[in-house]
């Protein structure tokens, strides 16, 4: 049983609309789902990835009324985006266009990165990547040549390492590759990696007792999510969760893919999700994320439930 790489990372913003514009018009990605969280369908859950809607390409987004996250350990501290290597300098012009401050191109962990902030303080980096298979989106205002190539490396914070990596290693299967500096000077940062390895298959671990518990708002990762193949794997990875005695949520049916939930010991959420049925089950691929989606036990409420929400454009 091994997982095969980073499915999806999912994070909050208190500003849906400029949200959309965003990562559609200054990331250039693909809107692929426009839909509501399930738990709490006041609020929208919006899916952004590449041309295709990959798996490993999603960057979601709830949309709840929060102040700002408070920064910390204890929290899923910093998104990565994988672009073509020679990507970097356009990416820095590009932002710095759009009045953002991103920081200078340098190696991290061994690779070239560039290191910035959303308009609300998600904090990312994009890495020079040349593995994987690209799918660009003919109508992102991004040349199709440096279009966001999908997902990773994630990096994760945590106060102590070894309750975490015992989590990591012995229960999900992930292999122990090599340690760095972090690159902020606080704490080391020791790498895991899943499937065939590679930036989009790994987690990085920054141990940073130094810093105070973050807390959850605006520009926070709320959860991570791992690749599984289908509703079979899924299933036997709940059932091994059981057996180890660590609690989670059980299997859910998010209806575009399968998941269950459980938090490591240093409090992150993670989630394990199928790579099915996608994103194109109940619309046509050639305009997914284009109307509102709704799951079929939802349908019923489709009219309330769209007067809650604000207009995105």
């Amino acid at each position: 049983m091994d997982l095969t790489g980073i499915h999806h990372l999912t994070a909050i913003t208190a500003d849906a609309p400029g949200n959309n514009r965003f990562y559609t018009e200054t990331l250039g990605l693909r809107r692929v789902k426009k839909t509501v969280n399930q738990d709490d369908t006041s609020a929208y859950h919006l899916f952004f990835a590449d041309g295709a809607g990959s798996p490993g390409t999603d960057l979601t987004f709830f949309d709840w009324p929060v102040g700002r996250e408070r920064r910390g350990t204890n929290a899923i501290s910093r998104t990565g985006l994988r672009v073509a290597e020679d990507s970097l300098e356009y990416w820095a012009a590009r932002l710095r266009d759009a009045g953002l401050v991103p920081g200078d191109i340098k190696q991290t962990d061994r690779r070239a990165t560039l290191d910035f902030e959303d308009p609300e303080g998600q904090r990312f980096r994009l890495t020079a990547d040349a593995s994987g298979a690209a799918h660009p989106w003919a109508r992102s205002p991004v040349p199709a040549e440096h279009q966001i190539r999908g997902l990773g490396p994630i990096t994760i914070s945590v106060p102590q390492l070894a309750p975490t990596e015992a989590v990591l290693t012995r229960l999900m299967n992930m292999r122990a590759v090599r340690d760095y500096a972090s690159p902020d000077g606080i704490g080391q940062v020791h790498v895991y990696e899943m499937g065939a390895g590679g930036p989009v298959s790994e987690l990085h671990v920054a141990v940073q007792p130094s810093l105070p518990m973050a807390q959850q708002g605006a520009g926070a990762v709320h959860h991570v999510a791992f690749r599984v193949p289908d509703k079979q794997a899924l299933s036997q990875w709940a059932e091994r969760l059981n057996t180890l005695r660590m609690p989670s949520s059980g299997e859910v049916e998010r209806y575009y893919f399968r998941s269950l939930y459980f938090r490591e010991p240093g409090g992150n959420l993670f989630e394990l999700a199928t790579d099915g049925p996608g994103f194109a089950v109940d619309e046509p691929f050639e305009t997914m994320g284009e109307a509102l989606s709704l799951p079929p036990f939802l349908e019923p409420r489709r009219a309330a439930i769209e007067a809650g929400l604000k207009p995105l454009e």
